[in-house]
């Protein structure tokens, strides 16, 4: 039996992780987990699986459930995201929040020698410095939950390292892959959110479209695999059924591949190194598929991607600026106050006008994150 501690239980990353726990009962358990604002889902969740600690954002959530569920301990806020990080009988935390509040959970998680299974990147992107070194001090496992890491990660189980020419991260080129840059004048949030191949949450989705997801995945893969951006590249793939791919010295490619499916590689980080059946997964058929098709990405076309790779070879302070930034505008364009150019207009302002830290800590990390946010919004 594993024991799971799981930050966003009411999103995207956390109900496919409740899936997976309601199926394999056997194998898992959930201990604690924090809940969005979705509290009818957090009620549903609860019932089902009856955690020891549940966390809500506000407190007024935690008294209401506290009086419905008086057999579960409640917390809120930012402090209760580290009391479901760190429980007691928990051994897994899956982090599947989304932005820099995942941040600090983790590094408590970490050093309470929890094995990590990540899907917050934001963690890596703005301290990955910090987030590793501790990892490497207490011997923490950290399983990358994104489907492209994860990717990679199978793809080198029992490789050496020593012998990778690069890796591959795939994209699928998001809502807009198919059109021009003239034609992004005006794009509406709705048809910003209608990606083609998988099913996220509203921001995850956004930044697919405009690439900043896979320049945040860039960063995240430099940390998780300790590559230099230069052995760490991206390829438009439209039919998301490579998800990622290794090449090594010998010109050989190893890749994983699967039908879009998040719960796999979700499943995978709560089982590894063994595997265990997916229930209800959409099988792989390549004679169905036929083909794939392949491009080379088009910085010119997804600045933001650029951007990305720029403030990861710069290092230092500029990731979180990047990110930073990056959140401030898209919650700006999801409730109509900017347009989706502008998102990118707005991180490069961010960038431009930021002076490096080059090793930053814990606290200039945090100011620097809430300086880029009042410089951003102080545009709009």
């Amino acid at each position: 039996m594993k024991y799971i501690s799981l930050l966003g239980a009411t999103g995207s990353i956390g109900t496919q992780t409740v899936d997976i726990i309601l199926n394999h009962r056997e194998e898992f358990s959930l201990v604690a987990m924090s809940v969005g604002r979705n509290i009818a889902l957090a009620r549903k969740i609860m019932s089902d699986l009856s955690p020891e600690l549940v966390s809500t954002i506000e407190k007024q959530d935690a008294d209401v459930l506290r009086a419905e569920f008086p057999h579960i301990s409640f917390a809120y806020g930012d402090s209760g995201l580290t009391e479901v990080a760190v429980h007691d009988k928990a051994t897994i935390l899956v982090n599947g929040v989304m932005g820099s509040v995942g941040l600090q959970p983790t590094l408590h998680a970490i050093e309470a020698k929890k094995t990590i299974a990540l899907a917050n990147k934001e963690t890596l992107v703005t301290a990955g410095h910090l987030v590793m070194a501790a990892a490497k001090k207490q011997d923490v496992t950290i399983l990358p939950v994104d489907s492209e890491h994860s990717a990679i990660y199978q793809s080198l189980q029992g490789e050496n390292k020593k012998n990778i020419e690069r890796i591959i991260l795939t994209a699928s080129g998001g809502s807009f892959r198919e059109r021009t840059r003239g034609e992004l004048q005006g794009v509406t949030v709705e048809e910003a959110l209608n990606h083609p191949n998988w099913s996220m949450g509203a921001k995850i989705t956004i930044d697919s479209a405009s690439m900043m997801n896979k320049g945040l995945e860039v960063i995240e893969a430099h940390w998780l695999f300790d590559l230099p951006y230069e052995k760490i590249d991206v390829l438009l793939h439209k039919e998301s059924v490579i998800h990622s791919m290794v090449e090594f010295h010998d010109s050989s490619i190893i890749a994983q591949l699967g039908s879009p499916d998040m719960r796999v590689p979700i499943q995978y980080a709560l089982t590894y190194p063994d595997r265990i059946p997916l229930s209800n997964a959409n099988k792989l058929n390549l004679s169905e598929v036929g083909k794939l098709h392949f491009q080379e990405m088009d910085f010119e076309r997804f600045r933001c991607l650029k951007f990305a790779y720029e403030a990861g070879k710069a290092g230092g302070s500029y990731p979180t600026v990047l990110n930073a930034a990056n959140e401030a505008t898209v919650a700006a364009f999801l409730t109509g106050k900017i347009t989706f150019l502008q998102i990118e207009d707005y991180v490069e302002q961010a960038l431009n006008q930021h002076r490096i830290i080059v090793n930053p800590s814990l606290s200039e990390i945090e100011e620097v994150d809430r300086e880029t946010r009042n410089f951003v919004q102080s545009l709009f």
